[in-house]
């Protein structure tokens, strides 16, 4: 193994093969390694969202993984008695970002197809059965070591995990959010016979006795995370005798056959620092947090998403190396405030104590007025508060910007599909409202898209496009955010918003003297 390379990521897992195709894709000469040879054969991820889904459509594989998976189903909690104190479900179409918003998948193929179109990508090359030994960092570079070779990178990426070497090499220490709790996580494939016998939707028993959730999966497949009480052995617990111990509530071996089970300590982490030099760090070994949002692997892929434009544009000379800090400033804060969010669900499910679990039950009914409500689940999903992002703090700055279906050339199409995955400025204002510098400013950074019909005096080119929407998802979000433009980040993150043609023009020449 040799050979110089502009990134080098460490770890093949979901992380790390999204960061390469994200990488590869841009002709970024990427070298990912990996101590495995194949794609572990069973579900550990199950959940993911849409901002994942367009992640996978802008990397040109919704194909591949959408067969794998299927709509969340509503997940509702059920109190110490048994009443409903709590209901998730999705929002109804059009969608926002183009895709279902809560989607369960199963992970092995999905894996198994991100790994093969990376392997096709003539600028990346895949080296796997490597073990990561350490690295060293000059002024020029860094040298990234393994167990047989070394190689040269501008920037090391570690995907490498919850035990992350990456991250102890380069002295990287981990905050505690204060959440350790033991758990039984049980996949299971039902037969027709089980699935007759279990619930139509997905379930968070919150019962002080053992707390426990109830995942609905593709197809037969279904998942247990089951609390465990003081005094059980974790080891026996998953063993299949243990499984099938607290299973047998709802089934047994004559409905089901175990996939995989296993016993976790639950942990609330997060990296106190997420950069090292020239060396950064993603995914599990940036961060862990309880399941009970489903949104381990999606906080992953939204690292490298945010870290890989980053470094696209300071190899490629368009911005200076300052704006990679702004990774570990955005991300790390995006993970703690939805881990905070995510321990705050867990509360709910994991109270022991009988008295206090009744009164949260009766608070969560009395908060609903006695009606429990359907909450969309991607309304707990937090903005960017900090970063690269105009000041001011508007509304609808640092939310994803959504992806509405457009009228293309060749018939509906989502927005990227015709706007790409660069810079992107989106107004409805029309052609008469843009100031005449708008057009050659803009295309310092990306491309002018303009909604209404008016197409009159405004032509579509390398910089500039008009399309026409079709079910209102873009009116929509400028009339909640009060604003008539936004400037999109390549990531999908809004930079910043404007109510008229001369607001636009000078946020887009502060963010261009940004990136100077």
């Amino acid at each position: 193994m040799n050979g110089d390379y502009d990134v080098v990521v460490v770890g093949f897992g979901p992380s790390g093969a999204v960061a390469a195709a994200l990488l590869g894709q841009a002709g970024v000469r990427t070298l990912v390694v990996d101590r495995t040879d194949e794609v572990y054969p069973k579900p550990r991820a199950i959940a993911l969202d849409h901002e994942i889904m367009r992640v996978f459509q802008n990397l040109g594989l919704a194909d591949a993984v959408s067969p794998h998976c299927e709509p969340f189903t509503p997940s509702e909690y059920y109190g110490a008695d048994g009443r409903l104190i709590k209901r998730l479900a999705t929002v109804e179409p059009p969608y926002p970002l183009g895709h279902m918003p809560s989607m369960v998948f199963t992970q092995p193929p999905v894996e198994a197809a991100l790994r093969r179109h990376v392997q096709a990508l003539p600028a990346v090359d895949v080296v796997l059965g490597r073990r990561f030994t350490g690295v060293e960092q000059d002024a020029e570079g860094a040298t990234v070591h393994f167990d047989a070779g070394a190689v040269r990178a501008r920037y090391v990426i570690g995907c490498d995990g919850a035990s992350s070497a990456v991250r102890d090499v380069v002295g990287i220490t981990l905050e505690d959010l204060e959440f350790d709790e033991p758990w039984l996580v049980v996949d299971v494939q039902v037969n027709e016979k089980g699935l007759a016998r279990l619930p139509a939707t997905s379930v968070q028993y919150c019962e002080p006795a053992r707390p426990c959730t109830y995942v609905i999966g593709p197809g037969n497949h279904r998942r247990w995370e089951i609390s465990l009480l003081p005094g059980e052995d974790p080891a026996y617990m998953a063993t299949e005798e243990g499984a099938w111990s607290v299973l047998r509530r709802w089934i047994g071996p004559d409905d089901a056959a175990l996939w995989r089970q296993a016993s976790y300590r639950f942990h609330a982490l997060v990296a106190r620092e997420w950069r090292a030099g020239r060396v950064f760090i993603a995914g599990d070994a940036a961060h862990q947090q309880p399941p009970f949002l489903g949104q381990g692997m999606c906080q992953g892929v939204r690292d490298v998403v945010n870290l890989t434009w980053k470094l696209r544009a300071v190899l490629g000379g368009e911005a200076p190396d300052r704006l990679l800090d702004t990774y570990a400033v955005e991300r790390r804060e995006h993970v703690r405030r939805l881990t905070t969010r995510i321990k705050e669900i867990g509360a709910v499910i994991c109270e022991r104590d009988p008295a206090r679990a009744q009164a949260r039950d009766m608070a969560l009914i009395d908060a609903a007025g006695g009606t429990i409500r359907t909450v969309p689940r991607q309304d707990i999903i937090p903005p960017l508060m900090e970063g690269l992002l105009a000041s001011g703090g508007r509304a609808g700055t640092g939310t994803l910007f959504p992806q509405p279906r457009v009228y293309g050339p060749a018939g509906p199409a989502l927005l990227d599909e015709l706007a790409g995955t660069g810079w992107r400025i989106v107004t409805d204002l029309r052609t008469a409202q843009l100031p005449p510098g708008l057009l050659a400013l803009a295309e310092r950074i990306g491309m002018l898209i303009s909604i209404p019909s008016d197409a009159a005096g405004f032509s579509s080119g390398p910089h500039r496009m008009q399309a026409d929407e079709l079910d209102g998802v873009l009116a929509r979000w400028f009339a909640r955010h009060g604003c008539h433009a936004a400037v999109v980040r390549p990531d999908h993150y809004v930079y910043g918003v404007a109510d008229d043609g001369q607001g636009l023009y000078d946020l887009v020449a502060g963010l261009t003297d940004t990136l100077q």
